[in-house]
């Protein structure tokens, strides 16, 4: 292959990054779902709360960690 071509290749490689990037980085961002006015909440007073969810069980959290980590076989680690 010659130079040129193989740098026309890179160059190509780096466009097509850039753009799937940037794509990628406005798909999530999208989904973020702040506004202005929650930017302003963050900043006025450092924390940002929704009043639709409902408070989290510490109970049944912990309950489901101990199912977890009782229910899991877990390998021994081995020596290197």
């Amino acid at each position: 292959m010659d130079p040129l071509g193989l740098v026309l290749s890179v160059v190509l490689l780096m466009l097509l990054a850039a753009a799937f990037l940037r794509l990628r980085a406005r798909g999530t961002a999208s989904g973020a779902g702040l506004d202005d006015d929650h930017i302003r909440r963050i900043v006025e007073h450092g924390t940002l709360a929704f009043e639709e969810d409902e408070p989290l069980d510490e109970s049944e959290i912990e309950r489901a960690e101990d199912a977890f980590w009782d229910e899991e076989r877990w390998d021994e680690a081995e020596e290197w």
